[in-house]
């Protein structure tokens, strides 16, 4: 199966685009952003766990990364992430996930490096993890040669301006972005190839933003033949 799998190109999934699909095996739906395989896959997905739901226990080979978005995401049945929780979940890590109450997050599949061992778990409501930078309100969440991954939050009519000469990825988690006349809502998401350079103006109520930048030439170095 292959979505979005041209990273050359650029992408742009509003929430007026979603198209739900149940998983191999029932428990969750899924939204798929961008794909290159089958049930095992390097995946970029929101997928939604309705109440009582639960996967049983799996691998992740080449990791997977977690947003939650809503609700609360629960690992092994013991360990409880609400909204707003990031989770990374190294190469050939395993677990059981379920949600008692029904979620909905952003996930990415296959797209760490081998040489990725430790779990992340970052608590981005926490005001400690954010960070001024450069007049820009940051909460750092991954850095390694192959990508930068953070959280931003905008003022309203805030600009946003992000370059990267190897690619550059957004999702928005709250409010709005705007490009000209064009209207970006929460949930939507953007990729942008090889060279590319981002520039959004927040919406009255400002925004807030997941944005990956440095990766998409590890992707096509991996996965592109």
């Amino acid at each position: 199966m292959f979505i979005h799998a041209d990273f050359s190109k650029p992408v742009i999934i509003k929430p007026e685009d979603y198209h739900w699909v149940k998983s191999l095996g029932g428990e969750v739906d899924r939204m798929m952003l961008d794909r290159i395989g089958d049930e095992k896959a390097r995946a970029t997905s929101l997928v939604k766990y309705a109440p009582e739901s639960a996967f049983p226990e799996h691998q992740h080979p080449l990791g997977e990364e977690v947003l939650i978005l809503s609700g609360i995401f629960t690992e092994n049945a013991e360990d409880d992430y609400p909204a707003g929780w990031y989770l990374r979940n190294p190469h050939h890590s395993t677990h059981q996930v379920s949600s008692k109450a029904g979620c909905l997050i952003f996930v990415k599949l296959m797209q760490m490096t081998e040489h990725e061992r430790e779990p992340t778990r970052i608590n981005t409501n926490d005001p400690a993890n954010w960070k001024l930078t450069e007049h820009r309100m940051i909460c750092p969440l991954f850095q390694s040669e192959h990508e930068q991954t953070y959280l931003e939050k905008l003022k309203p009519d805030q600009i946003f301006v992000e370059k990267s000469e190897q690619g550059i990825e957004l999702f928005i988690i709250k409010g709005q972005l705007f490009c000209g006349t064009e209207i970006y809502p929460a949930g939507s998401w953007v990729r942008l190839p090889l060279n590319s350079a981002a520039k959004f103006q927040a919406g009255p109520s400002g925004a807030t933003l997941y944005v990956k930048t440095g990766h998409l030439q590890h992707a096509i170095d991996v996965w592109v033949k």
